[in-house]
């Protein structure tokens, strides 16, 4: 992590381009539904597109655009455009991009919801997709149609922490005139750079750690000006999943210590998943720090630190599974992650149970699979609290007594 994130990400956004703030140190809040036009004429000029200017902040909001334009030079995008969460950004700009009969190419292992949204749009619009592991360029041309025209990926990939070739996935989609666009949630723009090897839309759930304090949800797209400038005015306008300008605010505010909570994570991460795959109650670890990590070449080649989410597998199956949640005393049991907290899930009953058993089995993730969301406290309290409930899962079941 570089000394200049850290300075770059304390100073933005940069408020002096924006007369409205009045030299505001702190970005202000403009917690307004409308804004008013010194005349009729310049209102309509607004609407036109003829004079720059806000008119309603479901189209634009002053906190809100600091907040696009703060993520856009994190990424090195053109533009960034906000959404009401996360989601809502993978749905406008899936929509925004794919028509009746066209393909999309598929990371196996994505979140459960996007598996929905994709399965609905095959259902209602007969836009097909292709779930495939994308570890390099053979792959990926093996998945490519036709009439592929998005690439949609996510890497890491949750809750595998599989991996996709960034680079191959650009050149590829390039060759056949489709478009790549690549969920960092994960890594963030502090451990990895999409648009710097292709990428041409990249998407965050910002509730994750962009926010990273569990009191926000949003969503947020970078890219090329003129595909976002499109999906503004189309199936972001249209749909309505605007963000909200406290939102935005909450996490301008959250961003500004990014950099120093992604170095918490990480530095956590690693010692507790060498940690986990030496404890005798686990079968599996799946990190992209560790030595062994199948994909580590890759992992080296387009991230600079392997983020803060560890998958691992408790011996015993479902139900040593669920003594180890049950026994968890510090860490949390919730779904999410990037946040200060430590968070603990199952991805089989909780995240992605949308995706039905036989497809989750084929992204790799197994009714026993754990997701752990490593939070900034302290290491050695973390790794206490996971011990103690790992021992807790593999002690059997005691019968309960009836007294005479």
């Amino acid at each position: 992590m570089r000394e200049k994130l850290l300075t770059k990400l304390v100073h933005l956004p940069d408020c002096d381009g924006h007369a409205e703030l009045l030299g505001s140190v702190t970005p202000p809040l403009f917690q307004t539904s409308t804004f008013v036009f010194d005349s009729a004429e310049q209102g309509g000029r607004r609407f036109a597109g003829g004079e720059s200017g806000y008119i309603y902040t479901r189209l634009r909001n002053p906190t809100v655009r600091l907040w696009e334009e703060a993520v856009a030079e994190l990424e090195g995008a053109e533009e960034g455009l906000a959404f009401a969460t996360g989601m809502a950004a993978i749905s406008a700009v899936l929509m925004g991009l794919v028509s009746s009969g066209d393909h999309v190419v598929v990371s196996r292992g994505i979140y459960g919801c996007t598996y929905g949204l994709l399965t609905m749009l095959e259902r209602k619009f007969g836009v097909t997709h292709t779930l495939a592991g994308l570890a390099d360029e053979a792959a990926v041309k093996s998945a490519a149609q036709p009439n592929t025209k998005v690439m949609y990926v996510e890497t890491p990939a949750n809750p595998t922490m599989e991996l996709v070739d960034i680079a191959a996935c650009a050149r590829v989609a390039h060759e056949i005139g489709a478009m790549l666009v690549v969920d960092n949630t994960f890594a963030t723009p502090v451990l990895q750079r999409p648009l710097e090897l292709g990428a041409d839309i990249v998407v965050h759930s910002a509730t994750k750690y962009l926010g990273g304090h569990g009191d926000v949800v949003l969503g947020i797209a970078c890219g090329r000006k003129d595909v976002l400038d499109e999906i503004r005015v189309t199936t972001q306008k249209d749909m309505g999943g605007t963000a909200a300008p406290f939102d935005a605010w909450l996490v301008l505010r959250g961003m500004k210590t990014l950099a120093l909570r992604m170095r918490q994570h990480v530095e956590n991460a690693m010692v507790i998943a060498d940690k986990l795959s030496k404890h005798e109650a686990v079968s599996a670890v799946y990190f992209p720090g560790l030595l062994n990590f199948p994909q580590r070449e890759l992992y080296l080649r387009q991230m600079s630190g392997p983020g803060g989410v560890i998958g691992f597998i408790v011996r015993g199956g479902v139900e040593a599974g669920v003594r180890f949640m049950n026994a968890l005393r510090l860490c949390k049991r919730a779904v999410s992650l990037g946040e200060v907290h430590t968070l603990v899930q199952h991805p089989a009953s909780m995240t992605h149970s949308p995706v039905p058993a036989e497809l989750r089995y084929q992204m790799g993730i197994d009714d026993g699979l754990i997701r752990l969301a490593v939070g900034i406290e302290d290491g050695e309290d973390i790794w206490s609290d996971l011990n103690q409930a790992l021992v807790c899962s593999q002690q059997p079941v005691r019968a309960s007594s009836t007294m005479a």
